[in-house]
């Protein structure tokens, strides 16, 4: 399926200017309000968040630099055990240092809250110690060889500090940055898919969100003839301008949009590479009640967000097992980026995500995302199939 790039277009119109066409067109209102969260920060605020977006987007590209660094060159030494006992790297940390460092030396006049994955307590024991020297020269390596900010040098405290401004619960009140460091993190110790996610969250709504992808080919991921040499993609949108998505190395960016098809027989499907982090059978059975024929396509991370925006896949399905409790930093920056590409992002009943009650989404089940002509029977099929599930467990 080829990806379906629009012109680009070198400056952004605010969002006062645009009409309401597709994603915002009456006739979706009218039909589904599943949208209305992230539109009415448009129409509420006059605020056109481009700095804030030229913020994030230098955030994300100079982590991601650290991320690559890393990962070429992984050492079993790098990969550590968190409480809960998944991996973590010390490109986590690093990555989540850089953006709360960038963000604040490029918007140093408003107050800074980031909701974030991290915290520095295993790099403050006296075992953490050499991690958190390995850190801050991966961190001060990096800033050394970027565009703005070689002049920089961070001791240990700064970096501790710049980890530990991920503290903030967010919520409905104020501005909040969201940020996933390494969404992905098993399929970054294995060499494949990740993303660094950062998003914005105002009065609790989605304004902008950045997925940096180093390891995402530039051409689409459904087109096996496709020559996938050229890896490396920045994914930005911000509410009302639509999404766009250029190579990491900072060449003109092309507006994206979601898959126009609506016979389901057509569509390909995303979903989670781990079987722990998504129900596969439950997402079997939806697809094939639909008439999906495709294979699934399983990737790790929000970079399943970003293919799916440029139409290399039309339907992205997740259903974590039960107790399970989403957070937002593992959606916030996707969701938007899709939503603007003209996509639809719901939970399992068809509501919209909420990211305005803290830390974590409480959902109805799971997430589905797709285009706005296959939503009505997605959701009809992923129904039938929760009460098919729920009958048979019984």
């Amino acid at each position: 399926m080829a990806i379906n790039y629009l012109r680009a277009v070198p400056k952004i119109p605010h969002p006062s200017n645009l009409k309401l066409t597709g994603l915002h067109s009456f006739s979706f209102f009218k039909t589904r309000r599943v949208s209305l969260p992230i539109r009415a920060a448009a129409t509420s605020s006059s605020m056109s968040y481009e700095k804030e977006l030229a913020a994030a987007k230098k955030a994300a590209s100079v982590a991601a630099r650290l991320c690559q660094k890393v990962q070429q060159a992984l050492l079993q030494s790098d990969v550590h055990s968190k409480s809960d006992k998944s991996p973590v790297t010390v490109a986590d940390y690093g990555s989540q240092a850089l953006v709360s460092f960038v963000l604040e030396r490029e918007l140093p006049t408003e107050s800074f809250s980031l909701v974030a994955e991290e915290d520095s307590s295993d790099l403050r024991i006296d075992s953490g110690r050499e991690t958190l020297e390995r850190i801050t020269k991966l961190v001060n390596d990096t800033l050394a060889n970027s565009d703005y900010y070689s002049d920089s040098n961070l001791t240990n405290e700064d970096v501790l500090r710049a980890i530990d401004n991920g503290k903030s619960e967010g919520g409905s009140c104020g501005r909040h940055w969201v940020l996933d460091p390494i969404d992905g993190t098993k399929g970054f110790l294995r060499g494949d898919q990740y993303a660094i996610a950062l998003a914005l969250l105002d009065e609790g709504r989605v304004v902008l969100g950045v997925l940096a992808c180093p390891n995402l080919p530039l051409t689409s991921i459904s087109n096996q003839h496709s020559s996938h040499d050229k890896v490396g993609c920045l994914f930005f949108a911000k509410v009302g301008a639509g999404t766009y998505m250029q190579p990491l190395d900072g060449s003109s960016p092309l507006k994206v949009h979601v898959s126009a098809t609506e016979n389901p027989e057509d569509a390909s499907f995303f979903e989670s590479y781990e079987a722990a982090h998504s129900m596969h059978d439950l997402s079997s059975t939806i697809a094939k009640k639909l008439g999906v024929k495709a294979p699934p396509v399983r990737i790790d991370s929000q970079a399943k967000y970003g293919a799916l925006s440029r139409g290399d896949g039309a339907i992205y399905l997740r259903f974590p097992h039960k107790g399970y409790r989403e957070k937002i930093w593992d959606h916030a920056a996707g969701c938007i980026v899709v939503i603007e590409a003209g996509g639809v992002v719901t939970d399992a009943a068809g509501n919209p995500l909420d990211f305005s009650k803290g830390r974590y989404l409480d959902l109805e089940t799971g997430i589905i995302v797709t285009n706005q002509k296959l939503m009505p029977s997605l959701l009809k099929a992923v129904k039938e199939s929760l009460e098919e599930e729920k009958v048979s467990s019984l």
